[in-house]
């Protein structure tokens, strides 16, 4: 199982992502499902995949090689697409390139062909934008009504993102939600779990601003999970009962 959020406020991109993998109870592993491709001063790109492991590595090695153009025998690759636009379309060609290449097999295997996908950032000179890319290549994108996007293991953090998060809200405050949904998805579903990787970039940066992994008992992280926990508690007992009970006598 996964969890990846992205968030798209009016100062930049904000990119959450666990690292649990599993096929089955004895086979739990780490793989990194937050990938970053940057041209520092030119464009900067992130990518979240989540679904079956091994066509999220074949699509996300396609994007680093490049994809085969049929009509231009020219090579695509995400440093020449000029648009953002364009650069969320060669993810979804190179889903579909996965699929004709693999899917009879996975089919005939009776794997599904599961893979879904978070990309955003920006071209210089273009506007931040991010995209949620399916298996079939298609692809919506993030509004300034509804500022994020989620894959994966997504109905457990969801709420709290609903309730927390406009195109307003603080880049960091931003990154501070986004680390409470993951928490509450990671509470709820065992299949969720550290470490997690982050990336932000600030709108109209030259590169991203952080980049970097929370282990196990990183302090920040350690402390915000028990502040939620806590205010959570407080929260609850601090809202009058139902007054639904039994009359008195």
């Amino acid at each position: 199982m996964t969890y990846c959020a992205g968030i798209l406020v009016k100062d930049g991109l904000v990119m959450i992502a666990d690292t649990r993998t599993n096929a089955g109870l004895d086979d739990i592993s780490t793989y990194r499902k937050l990938h970053l491709f940057s041209w520092p001063g030119e464009r900067n790109f992130g990518l979240m995949t989540a679904g079956n492991l091994s066509i999220t590595q074949s699509v996300v090695s396609l994007l680093h090689e490049g994809l085969p153009n049929p009509e231009t025998g020219e090579i695509d690759t995400l440093h020449d697409a000029p648009t953002m636009f364009r650069a969320a379309q060669l993810v979804g060609n190179c889903i579909r390139h996965v699929r004709e290449m693999d899917g009879a097999a996975l089919e005939e295997a009776r794997v599904k062909f599961d893979i879904s996908i978070l990309f955003g950032g920006q071209i210089t000179g273009e506007p931040m934008r991010l995209f949620m890319i399916y298996d079939a290549g298609n692809f919506i994108e993030c509004g300034v009504d509804s500022p994020f996007l989620q894959i994966g293991e997504h109905k457990y953090g969801k709420p709290i993102l609903d309730r927390a998060v406009t195109f307003q809200t603080h880049l960091y405050d931003a990154l501070k939600v986004g680390l409470i949904s993951m928490d509450s998805t990671m509470r709820s579903n065992l299949g969720v779990g550290l470490p997690i990787d982050l990336l932000v970039m600030r709108r109209d940066a030259t590169e991203p601003e952080l980049n970097r992994r929370i282990e196990a008992g990183e302090p920040y992280f350690h402390d915000l999970r028990e502040r939620w926990s806590a205010a959570l508690r407080a929260a609850h007992l601090a809202i009058p009962r139902p007054p639904y009970g039994p009359a008195e006598g």
